[in-house]
């Protein structure tokens, strides 16, 4: 097992987790990334995807919704902007946010923004994918 580092989960509504880990599985706006003790350095913005995290063996599964991941010497934090544990997430909520981004790629005013509401609307998608495991 590897050795723990500290980790912080934060979102507007309140902090979820703050504890020592021995992994953790982050979908970043760049792609999925993995952090370890010892990591190097770097700050990202988030996706919305399944933040995993590993404690004492277990993992945990949540849900996440844009945000910022800050790896540093002290640990890793990551502050979404919605955050959510895969056990208490309603499939609705997907479910809405879901249709929300078919209706923001369908009345998108430029090719940018119909790649950008695309993109999101897939990564839900494979949230939604992942709330049936």
């Amino acid at each position: 097992m590897p050795d723990p580092f500290h980790f912080d989960l934060v979102s507007p509504e309140r902090l979820l987790m703050s504890e020592d880990v021995e992994e953790v599985i982050v979908p970043g706006s760049d792609g999925q990334f993995t952090v370890f003790i010892g990591h190097a350095p770097f700050m990202t913005t988030l996706k919305p995807g399944v933040l995993r995290v590993t404690r004492s063996g277990k993992e945990d599964r949540i849900f996440i919704r844009r945000g910022f991941a800050d790896v540093s010497a002290g640990g890793l934090t990551v502050l979404a902007e919605q955050a959510i544990p895969l056990a208490e997430l309603d499939a609705n909520v997907i479910a809405q946010h879901i249709r929300e981004a078919e209706e923001d790629a369908a009345n998108a005013k430029d090719e940018a923004a119909k790649v950008a509401a695309t993109l999101t609307l897939n990564q839900l998608k494979e949230v939604q994918a992942e709330i049936g495991r």
